[in-house]
This record gives C-alpha cells, structure tokens and sequence, in this order.
C-alpha cells in the first residue's frame, strides 16, 4: 500500500518498534545498535527510566495549559538554564527550527529598538544548517535547502567556513549579528577551532554585533560540556538549543542575555505549544542528568576510548575511510566510499549511523553508552568496511 505520509524523506526499509538505551529493535525482531540517537535527541538512550518515570508523573497531572498562564515546569526548567549558562532569560520552543526564528526576529528588533532598523545583516557561514523554515534556510544558505523556495529572506551574508580574513573583512559596526554552529553538524562534524571562537568572540563586542551561536546538535553535554562554546571560554548573546534538551520528547529553547533580549517584550512572539508541563518536565529530568560534572566528565572519557577506536577503524581500512573529526561524542568518519554505501553497509552489520555533508558519517550516540557498546559499535562498523572494500575488490 502506498504510504499516505508526504514524501519528503528519503527513508530508510527499516521500521523500529522498541528502543532500550544504546539499541533499537526492528519490527522483524532484528537488534540495531544505535550510534545516531535520532540525530542526537536520544542523548540519555532510549526508555531512559528517569525521563519515562517524568514524563509518565507529569502526564497523570496537566499536559497543556498554554502562555497564557505560568506553568511550573517551565519556570523551573528556565530557571535551570539560566542558572547553568551565560542567559538571563529563556523562551521555550518544540523545535531547533523555532529557537533559529526566533533568533533572528530577536536581533532585528534589538536593533529597531536602538534606533537602527537598517541594521539588519546577519552573517553566517557556507556548510551550515539551522532548520528548514524559510528563516533558517535563508540563514544556512545553501542551495540544496533553498531551491525552490525563493525568495528567501534578505539580509543575510555568508562567508567561507572557519575564514578568519574573511570574516574580519565582513563584520563592521553595520552588522547586526554573527550567527555559527559551534560544531557543524548536518555540514561534516566540523568544529571551530577555540581561537576563532574568541575571536569571534572579540570582534563581535568591538562592533557591537551580536553572538548567535547554534548548539542545537552539539550542545546538551554532546561535546563533553554542557554547550560547546565552553570550551573556548566564551559567552554568547544569544543561543539556540534542542534536540537532546528532551532526550526524544519535542522540546527546544533561545536563551538570551538581558540586553539581546530587552526589545521582546509582551506579544512580539508566542507559541502555543512552547514550553508545555510534559516537555518541560522532561528537560528537567535531563538537566538532572546532564549538567552534573560528572555525567560530563564520562561523556568526555568515553569520547576518547571511541575516538581512539575509530582511529584504529580508519588506519584498517583506508580505502573506505580518510580520517576523524569531530569533539567529544559528535564525532564523524570522512569517507572515500560514498558515505551512503557506508551507512547502508552499516545497516546489514546492525549498527546506525547519520549521513552528513563532506561525505561524512555521523557517529551521534547516546550520551550513555557504555565502554562495551562503543567497542561493539566499531566491530560492526569494521564488519560493513569489511563489506565495502570486498566488494570493491
């Protein structure tokens, strides 16, 4: 029977009926393990006790009330964010897509409300992905996403991946707004280097523009801190999170200092669901988890055990594989075999894998994967390599 769901994906035959933690199983009873967490989202695993235990707790006392009264979970979810980041304040969304939107209308009124509504370009860089609205396809730039969508929305300007002359030719007291990913995700597993982020960083409080960062994939301990740009020792003004913020249940959020923020006062943006009991209780039931310093401090261990594994992966088969990138458990395997055939052979072997750009596979596991699991994982990846290059042979 033809499916009645639009056909926008590109799916793969595989169906999932049950997930628990590193794995999911396929209707026909197959065990796949899972090193792309749904693209990051399942950062505590699948059936995590503690978020089902909140999410069930939470669904026998209010689901939805909607903004227009206050709801307890978010508050203290807000309160949790500001309390662990560089924000004053935080709006809560259903999505990454949402939190880009809303950054963006966030630094146009800034500057509206500073007496400068020409102030409106906002530069960004080639490789990026910051949602499919059409906000955030005319921020990312990039063909594939915008074809057939125009016109986009002006005002956007994007430079050269990681070009420090570039950008430093770019920005000037005219810009309104610098606007990166940390680590790119949906463009290779390409993270900036700390000194450009400092940088950046600089540059930004010498102009006046402000720092938009995106950790929609690579923040929530994906990095082995809570939000990526920790490690250079920077705060910025304005940053868009989700994906593992709920650990599978729909939830997202724009966090912003009180200067970044002040134009958006009452009625200049909603949601209607943003913010629910249900996803809020989640989050802080993942928040409970994931900013401890010692959540993190395995994530970074077990960062490197993988990491060193997959080194060992690339030098075994360097016909298939040309290097490793990436931080912490966003990771990512350069390919010199189409990286669709790799993810494809990884499907015959049980083990899931994330397509991404510069034919690179994404290796997003859950953040609770154990040493064993990680081994595991490469030993199917080694097997589909194995595939590859008899195939090829």
């Amino acid at each position: 029977m033809t499916s009645a769901v639009l056909p926008t994906y590109n799916r793969s035959p595989l169906t999932f009926v049950r997930g628990e933690g590193a794995w999911l199983v396929e209707a026909d009873g197959r065990r796949f393990l899972d090193l792309g967490a749904g693209i990051a989202v399942n950062a505590l695993g699948h059936a995590n006790p503690a978020l089902v235990a909140a999410l069930t707790a939470q669904a026998g006392r209010l689901w939805h009330v909607s903004n227009l009264y206050r709801i307890e979970e978010q508050e203290r979810l807000a309160r949790r964010l500001v309390d662990a980041t560089f924000a004053d304040t935080v709006f809560f969304t259903n999505s990454g897509t949402e939190a880009a939107e809303l950054a963006i209308k966030m630094v146009r009124r800034h500057w509206v409300a500073r007496g400068d509504p020409d102030r409106i370009e906002i530069l960004a860089f080639e490789g990026a992905f910051h949602g499919r609205s059409t906000g955030a396809i005319a921020a990312a730039g990039g063909a594939k996403l915008a074809a057939g969508f125009g016109p986009l929305m002006p005002g956007f300007r994007h430079l050269p991946w990681g070009d420090e002359a570039a950008l430093k030719a770019a920005l000037s007291d005219r810009t309104a707004a610098v606007m990166v990913e940390p680590v790119q995700g949906e463009g290779g597993i390409r993270p900036l280097p700390d000194a450009f982020l400092r940088g950046l960083r600089a540059a930004c409080d010498a102009t006046g523009a402000l720092l938009v960062l995106d950790e929609v994939q690579c923040g929530m301990g994906r990095t082995g801190r809570l939000f990526a740009h920790e490690w250079a020792g920077i705060r910025p003004d304005i940053m868009m999170v989700a994906k593992g913020i709920g650990g599978g249940f729909p939830l997202g959020a724009l966090l912003a200092t009180a200067a970044a923020s002040a134009a958006m006062t009452a009625g200049s943006h909603g949601s209607t669901y943003g913010g629910n009991p249900l996803a809020c209780a989640v989050g802080l039931a993942v928040m409970d988890i994931v900013a401890d310093e010692g959540f993190l401090a395995e994530v970074r261990r077990k960062a490197g055990l993988f990491r060193q594994r997959l080194e060992g992966l690339v030098a075994a088969h360097p016909g298939v594989f040309e290097a490793v990138r990436g931080q912490g458990l966003m990771l990512g395997l350069k390919c010199r075999r189409p990286n669709t055939d790799v993810v494809a052979a990884g499907h015959a072997e049980g083990v899931l894998t994330v397509l991404g750009g510069d034919n690179v596979v994404r290796l997003l596991p859950p953040l609770t994967i154990a040493d064993d699991e990680i081994a595991e994982g490469v030993a199917r990846l080694d097997r589909a390599a194995g595939r590859l290059a008899a195939a090829a042979a």
